[in-house]
């Protein structure tokens, strides 16, 4: 993988870690295009250029995180559930990085979305604040990002869902899904490099740092766009998406 690769794939990354699509699913079939073999290091790649598009939240929400400790304390209850499952089936979640089951997994989202918002359209939000989020909401919500281990779930379409079933409105479901973003994926990282290190080369560490960097920048445009589109519209399209590129890479890719 070069330099061009790896801006490509920090695009990707950026872009797709908080729309309800699957980064890691993405990042997959998009590194499947650009015929890049999922080594262990490439694998790892894909998981640390998270952080920038992590540092994206920091960013965006830098005024809230230190004025909010309460709230900080609900999004680390909330990963909790898959910081624990993360740990122990470290290995198994790992096993499932393949192409098809991404696909699969798109199109199963995108229905479960189109479903979701038909079962919720006469039902009101029973939370209109993330201060008034309480902590079995959080740790509800923690357990439904768990389905995320899967690739093509999406983690941010997870929790997004989840809040919406536990009586968040669209724009706090959403807000909860990005900082909850922030343990789940610095953990994920950490342990990823912890238990991948010697994989890495050093022409490893100028592509990671393309993706990083490109990764933040499409971070904070995706985190915008989706806070500002979500207070006009429904997931359905998201939805659609999914089912419709994942029909498309089972057909022309494999």
């Amino acid at each position: 993988m070069g330099i061009f690769e790896a801006v490509i794939l920090g695009i990707v990354e950026g872009l797709s870690e908080f729309l309800p699509v699957s980064s890691t699913g993405h990042l997959i079939l998009a590194s499947a295009l650009l015929k890049l073999q999922q080594s262990e290091a490439h694998k790892v790649f894909e998981v640390v250029i998270q952080l920038g598009a992590m540092l994206a939240v920091v960013e965006v929400y830098r005024k809230q995180l230190f004025a909010r400790p309460d709230l900080i304390k609900k999004v680390c209850f909330a990963f909790l559930p898959t910081g624990t499952i993360g740990f122990l089936l470290y290995k198994l979640v790992k096993s499932f990085f393949q192409p098809s089951l991404v696909s699969y997994m798109l199109i199963a989202g995108g229905v479960a979305f189109i479903v979701i918002e038909m079962w919720m359209k006469d039902r009101p939000a029973t939370t209109h604040t993330l201060d008034e989020i309480s902590y079995k909401q959080a740790f509800s919500i923690g357990l439904v990002q768990c389905l995320s281990m899967v690739p093509g779930v999406s983690r941010s379409g997870a929790t997004i869902m989840g809040g919406l079933l536990f009586g968040l409105d669209r724009k706090d479901a959403t807000e909860f899904s990005f900082l909850l973003a922030l343990p789940t994926m610095l953990a994920a990282t950490c342990y990823d490099v912890y238990k991948n290190y010697a994989v890495f080369h050093m022409a490893d560490w100028h592509n990671i740092a393309a993706g990083f960097v490109t990764s933040f920048i499409f971070g904070v445009i995706g985190i915008k766009a989706l806070l500002k589109f979500v207070t006009s519209h429904t997931f359905v399209p998201f939805g659609i998406y999914r089912i419709v590129v994942g029909v498309i890479f089972l057909v022309f890719l494999f």
